[in-house]
């Protein structure tokens, strides 16, 4: 006689020892994006000789276009097909993104590279995302997102770290994206043997929950619900692609403006690496603060801290400045990043939340284009500093926005 089937079960505890091998997905994730943060932009400057930062940051456009629409539609497939084979999926894009940067001759080689690095990151951390919200259950969803969040952020700091060490002792190239492959074939080994399929999850909480939205929406519908019509969907849609707007600004011209003044390799390593540390190691410490405080503060003060940092950067000219602007800089991200994840997750309906995800992260990562464009076009016209005030500026302004408009979604708390 063939054995029942245990019941489902959600919960962090009840779902340990697949959330754990989630969280190191996912790190594996990050890791692949961090072995770009310190090197790049300086092979832009220095070996492509790419000397407008319009034209530089070209591959952070790539990168943030095409993540955000791989997001929306990440969302639909894992609906569709399952959580896992988009996981999959995620990492077969991921294999070529190293090799491609290793062996460019030109820099229209690295923006390809950036494509399918896009692809990548919005199938398989959107995945990982959507699959921890499905074990987790919705009394510690915050937690749950500030342990994925803080997974790949601190793989994405330590890997900007120890690539500008290795660029430092063997050069630009190869060394630093050695260390990315072996990433991308770890974590597509991991998802092909061990990952199990998470959509049941979904259904069967589906199956009990009340909501002020229920299932049966269409996608157009939950675009709109999104991107505008639902004041705390939208709120956390627009204040996270301001979010990630000041990211692609950090990702591009900070190891620009700090080799500017002289700093070495290795120090564009730390404080490269200093920000996404704290914005991972602080998500630990957020994401469930979050869950007994409401998500509002959270997102509506981090906001703010985030656009003090940037006018720190702005009028500081030295390592220990920089780092403090950093430190504040990862705190505020971390304060805002866990909590807007887990909005959408408090407010979606189970049968489309991973669509709602979807649409969340393609006005998240849509920030990384919009942020590259914008800064590049203030660095060129007026220099870096420029570009680093009106970004502060838009940062402080999104927190403000948030505060009027956002209702709190905890389901404990009250809206």
């Amino acid at each position: 006689m063939i054995a029942a089937a245990a019941p489902l079960r959600l919960g962090l505890r009840a779902n340990a020892v697949q959330f754990t091998l989630l969280v190191v997905v996912n790190a594996l994730v990050g890791g692949l994006l961090g072995s770009e943060r310190t090197v790049l932009p300086l092979i832009a400057e220095q070996e492509f000789r790419l000397a407008a930062y319009t034209a530089a940051l070209t591959y952070i456009v790539a990168f943030g276009l095409t993540k955000a629409v791989t997001n929306f539609f990440a969302g639909t497939l894992s609906d569709r097909y399952g959580r896992k084979p988009v996981l999959v999926a995620g990492w077969l894009a991921g294999l070529p993104v190293p090799l491609l940067i290793i062996w460019a001759p030109a820099w229209g080689w690295v923006v390809t590279a950036n494509v399918l690095l896009g692809v990548s990151q919005g199938l398989a951390w959107s995945t990982t995302v959507i699959m921890k919200i499905d074990l987790a259950g919705p009394a510690r969803r915050g937690l749950a997102m500030g342990l994925n969040e803080a997974a790949g952020y601190c793989a994405v700091a330590t890997t900007a770290l120890v690539t500008g060490w290795l660029a430092a002792a063997h050069g630009l190239r190869p060394a630093p994206f050695l260390l990315a492959l072996a990433y991308a074939v770890l974590g597509l080994g991991l998802s092909l043997a061990f990952v199990r399929e998470t959509h049941g999850y979904a259904r069967f909480e589906a199956a009990t929950h009340r909501g002020a939205h229920e299932q049966g929406l269409t996608t157009s519908r939950i675009v709109t619900l999104t991107s505008w019509r639902e004041p705390a969907l939208a709120s956390a849609s627009h204040a996270g692609m301001v979010n990630n707007l000041n990211d692609g600004l950090a990702w591009g011209l900070f190891p620009i403006l700090f080799a500017a003044a002289g700093l070495s390799l290795t120090e564009i390593g730390v404080l490269s690496a200093l920000y996404p540390a704290v914005w991972g190691l602080g998500q630990l410490v957020t994401g469930p603060a979050s869950d007994t405080y409401g998500r509002k503060p959270f997102i509506v003060v981090g906001m703010l801290a985030q656009g003090v940092a940037l006018a720190l950067v702005a009028v500081v000219d030295s390592f220990g400045g920089w780092a403090v602007a950093a430190v504040l800089l990862g705190t505020g991200t971390a304060a805002v990043y866990p909590a807007l994840l887990a909005v959408v997750g408090d407010v979606a309906h189970p049968s489309w939340r991973a669509r709602a995800v979807g649409v969340y992260r393609l006005w998240r990562d849509g920030g990384f284009a919009i942020g590259a464009l914008l800064a590049g076009v203030v660095a060129d016209l007026a220099g870096i500093r420029a570009a680093v005030w009106v970004v502060a500026a838009l940062t402080a302004a999104a927190g403000l926005l948030t505060w009027v408009r956002m209702y709190e979604t905890h389901p404990r708390r009250p809206a």
